[in-house]
C-alpha cells in the first residue's frame, strides 16, 4: 500500500519504519525536514509539504503533538485535504480533542476523503516493537482497507464512529494519571521506610497492585532519574483534553484534575520534556526525600 506518513517525532519514526519493515511503500514529511533523515535512509521517500506527501498516498498516516497541529497539517496551507485524492483514508495517531475530530473528519468527507481518529498507548517502547494499543473510531470498511497497515505498529480495537478513538485515548490518560500518582506515593513510603525497594517492586508487581508504570517506570521513581519515554507536557496536553471532556458531559475527575496541576507545575520548573514518570518528583520533595 502507498502511505504517507506525517511526523518523525519519538513515536512516529519508529512508527513509519515498522510500516517500511511490513513492505509498504512510506513517503514522509515532517515540519523539521532533518527529521526524516533516518526513515528516507531505510528506504521512504521525502515530500516538502503534507500536500505532496498525500498525493498519490492510499492512506495518510498523522502522528503530531496537538490539536491545532493536527488542523494544520490536515487544512493548512499545503495540508493534506489539497493532496489527497477522492478514496484516501486519512488515519490521525495523534492525541487531539474528539470534537475537533469530527470537525475535521466532515470537512474531509467533503472531498470525498475518510478520516479515522486512532490513538496510541505504549510510549516509545511500543512504537519501536510495534506493539501499541490502537484505539480506532471512524467507518469499519475504512478500517479494514487500514488494518495491514496499523497491523505493522500494534494491536487494533475498533470502538465505534469517529472521535471514540480520542474518546478512549482520554479514558486511557485519566487511568494513567492514576497510576502513575499511585506507583509515586508508594514509591515514596518504601523509602521514606528504607526498605530494598528492587524487592518491593517485586512484590507489589507480582500480585493485584501490579500495572505497566510500576513494571515500567518505578525504576525511574526510585532512582530520581526520568529519561524520556514519554513527556510530560505531552501527557499534561492529554489530560486538559480528558478534563474538556469531562466538564462538556458532566463528569467529575478530581485525581486527573489533581496530577494536570501537579504536571503544570513540573512543566513550569523545566521538566516538561522529562519523562511521565516525573511526577514521583513532587511527591519525594513533599516527603521529604530530595531537597
Amino acid at each position: 500500500m502507498k502511505v504517507a506518513f506525517i511526523g518523525m517525532g519519538t513515536m512516529g519514526a519508529h512508527m513509519a519504519l515498522n510500516i517500511l519493515k511490513a513492505g509498504h511503500e512510506v513517503t514522509v514529511h515532517n515540519r523539521t525536514r532533518e527529521r526524516e533523515a533516518p526513515v528516507a535512509e531505510a528506504g521512504a521517500k521525502r515530500a516538502a509539504s503534507p500536500k505532496e506527501a498525500a498525493s498519490g498516498s492510499e492512506l495518510i498516516v498523522i502522528c503530531v503533538s496537538d490539536t491545532p497541529d493536527v488542523e494544520n497539517v490536515i487544512l493548512g496551507k499545503e495540508g493534506v485535504i489539497d493532496g489527497a485524492a477522492h478514496g484516501a483514508i486519512v488515519v490521525d495517531m495523534s492525541t487531539i480533542s474528539p470534537t475537533a475530530t469530527r470537525r475535521i473528519a466532515e470537512r474531509l468527507a467533503e472531498k470525498g476523503v475518510q478520516m479515522l481518529d486512532a490513538p496510541v498507548s505504549g510510549g516509545s517502547e511500543g512504537a519501536q516493537k510495534a506493539t501499541l494499543s490502537i484505539m480506532v473510531g471512524g467507518d469499519e470498511a475504512a478500517l479494514k482497507k487500514a488494518e495491514p497497515v496499523l497491523q505493522a505498529m500494534g494491536s487494533i480495537t475498533h470502538l465505534g464512529p469517529i472521535g471514540a478513538g480520542q474518546m478512549t485515548k482520554a479514558i486511557n490518560q485519566i487511568v494513567v494519571a492514576g497510576t502513575y500518582w499511585s506507583v509515586a506515593e508508594g514509591i515514596a513510603l518504601g523509602l521514606k521506610a528504607g526498605l530494598k525497594m528492587d524487592k518491593v517492586v517485586q512484590a507489589v508487581g507480582g500480585g493485584a497492585a501490579s500495572s505497566w508504570a510500576m513494571l515500567n517506570r518505578s525504576g525511574n521513581m526510585i532512582d530520581n532519574q526520568y529519561p524520556l519515554g514519554f513527556k510530560v507536557q505531552l501527557h499534561r496536553k492529554d489530560l486538559t483534553i480528558a478534563l474538556n471532556v469531562a466538564r462538556e458531559l458532566g463528569v467529575t475527575l478530581p485525581v486527573a484534575a489533581y496530577v494536570e496541576q501537579v504536571e503544570t507545575g513540573l512543566i513550569a520548573r523545566g521538566h516538561g520534556d522529562e519523562d511521565i514518570s516525573v511526577i514521583a518528583r513532587s511527591v519525594r520533595e513533599a516527603s521529604g526525600i530530595d531537597g
